[in-house]
């Protein structure tokens, strides 16, 4: 550390001050255990945890219902169900039924309204903020770690099968989905057209490293994590 620190003092830099962990932002694949993850997490730091409340916080500011804000995860954005609509219809957009029409000039950016209560909370501090792409939203923020929870698509469908009703081949049809509107979600709001693992600051796979130890390795990164030094 005094070898790094006379180099970063040679290089006429000063050392940034011990930035403590104040947001959690715990991004996760279905049945990969992210949820119970950050539970744990923020139970043992006595942070706030966030999953369903952003998408409370965002439907009240809306004034949509927490459904519609919900549903915004899993579809195409406005625009891309404008045009599938059109591609139905005929080409001279007078064609196009009156809602269609109403919706394209009335309707908001529900992301938007997801990202900003997203960035709401995390001005707050000390919470853990679950899914809902904030991992990429918030990058770049002081005092913020990024974790990846994940597994196998094999063992996500056998968690699905052993704690639903699901049969195995729904179990897997329901990974896939998720999987994929996970990738456009991504995309659509954050331009991410491929997930990588500096996306974040930890990556944890469930298949090996169970609920329990991998929370502890969280905790550990939380409570250690510090950004001494900033070149």
């Amino acid at each position: 550390m005094e070898q790094r620190k006379e180099g970063i003092a040679r290089l006429g830099v000063e050392p940034s001050r011990p930035m403590e962990c104040r947001v959690i932002a715990i991004s996760r694949s279905l049945a990969g255990g992210g949820e119970d993850v950050g539970r744990v997490v923020a139970k043992e730091l006595g942070f706030r945890y966030a999953d369903e409340q952003i998408i409370m916080m965002a439907a009240d500011e809306a004034g949509v219902s927490p459904e519609l804000i919900a549903g915004v995860e899993r579809t195409p954005g406005l625009t891309s169900r404008i045009l599938a609509a059109a591609g139905r219809l005929a080409a001279n957009p007078e064609a196009w039924p009156a809602h269609t029409m109403l919706s394209a000039q009335t309707s908001p950016r529900y992301e938007d309204v997801i990202e900003r209560v997203i960035r709401a909370t995390s001005q707050e501090g000390n919470c853990v903020i679950v899914a809902h792409g904030a991992s990429i939203c918030l990058a770049g923020l002081s005092g913020l770690l990024r974790v990846l929870v994940t597994a196998s698509p094999g063992a996500r469908a056998q968690r699905l099968v052993q704690e639903t009703n699901l049969s195995e081949r729904q179990a897997k049809k329901a990974i896939r989905d998720s999987d994929r509107q996970r990738r456009d979600y991504l995309r659509r709001l954050y331009n991410v057209r491929r997930e990588l693992p500096t996306h974040y600051d930890m990556v944890l796979n469930t298949d090996v490293l169970r609920v329990p130890l991998a929370a502890e390795l969280v905790l550990g990164a939380a409570r250690s994590w510090r950004a001494v030094w900033r070149v």
